[in-house]
Formats: C-alpha cells, sequence, structure tokens
C-alpha cells in the first residue's frame, strides 16, 4: 500500500483533488482527516444560497468520479484510504441537513458521517462491495452523507440544539 501511495503527485490535479487537496495523505485515519478537512470548505459553501450550494455538490460528486476513478487506476488500488474526496461530498451532504450553523449539529454530523462510512451498515455496504471505478469509490459515501442528512433532520425534529 505504500508503494501505492507513493505513486499520488499532487501536481497532477486531479490526484491533489481526489486525495482531498492532500488530506488524505495523512499517515492516520486519512478518510477521518479528509472529512475534517471538508469542514472549511463547508463554511464557504453555507454563505451560497442552497441552490448553488446543491449545484456545487453535484458537480464534485460528478468531478469526484473521473478524479477518483484516474487516481485509483494510477495507483493500481482501487479505493486506496488517501482517496479522500468521496469524504468531502459525503460530509457536504450530510452537513445540508443540519437546522442551523453551530458547532455541535457540526459534529453530529460529522460524528454521524464517520460512523456510517466506517461501520457501512447496509445498503451501503452492498454498494462499496458491487460498485467498482470511480463511482464506486463515491457510492458509498453518497448514500452514507444522504442517511446521514436524513438522521440529522429526524434528530433536529426531536431533540433540538438550538
Amino acid at each position: 500500500m505504500a508503494r501505492a501511495k507513493a505513486r499520488v503527485n499532487l501536481r497532477n490535479p486531479w490526484h491533489l483533488l481526489a486525495t482531498g487537496f492532500g488530506s488524505g495523505m495523512f499517515p492516520w485515519m486519512p478518510g477521518t482527516a479528509g472529512s475534517l478537512a471538508a469542514i472549511p470548505l463547508w463554511c464557504l459553501l453555507i454563505l451560497l444560497p442552497w441552490q448553488l450550494y446543491s449545484l456545487v455538490v453535484m458537480l464534485s460528486l460528478c468531478l469526484g468520479v473521473y478524479a477518483c476513478h484516474q487516481t485509483a487506476r494510477d495507483m493500481g488500488v482501487h479505493d486506496h484510504g488517501c482517496i479522500v474526496w468521496d469524504e468531502f461530498v459525503g460530509m457536504w451532504i450530510t452537513l445540508m441537513a443540519l437546522p442551523v450553523n453551530d458547532w455541535r449539529w457540526v459534529l453530529a454530523g460529522f460524528a454521524l458521517f464517520r460512523v456510517l462510512d466506517i461501520w457501512k451498515p447496509w445498503p451501503i455496504r452492498w454498494f462499496d462491495r458491487q460498485v467498482h471505478g470511480g463511482i464506486g469509490i463515491m457510492i458509498d459515501d453518497i448514500i452514507a452523507g444522504i442517511i446521514g442528512a436524513g438522521m440529522i433532520y429526524g434528530i433536529s425534529h426531536y431533540w433540538p440544539l438550538t
């Protein structure tokens, strides 16, 4: 795996994007590092109208499919841990459902997304195992983001932190 990671060239724009601007190169828990690195960019995204926010997320998903596919191909490993753009997009989807932009809700969204991404309950695990290529790298985190957003939405109606 270290040999595959050595094939990442952060001067290559697809590698740079797929590794979450290098956050996936963190030596421990790169998925968690990528999820954390997604939060400052999310702070900029929330300044946009929700329609534009949604458009940016969809564009990021499309670019991510290509970038993750290219990077995985160049590394010779499908869904290497340093490929974390999928965590960025999944986090942004989860955080779309926050009732207010409060650090407690961000922390709850982060924790929910990470648990779902690591544990991979059904249907996340099924997609992770059955779909390959760039979309395969992205899809499990997209679904984790959607489930996380649904959970945040539900929790906010029964346990408001505001």
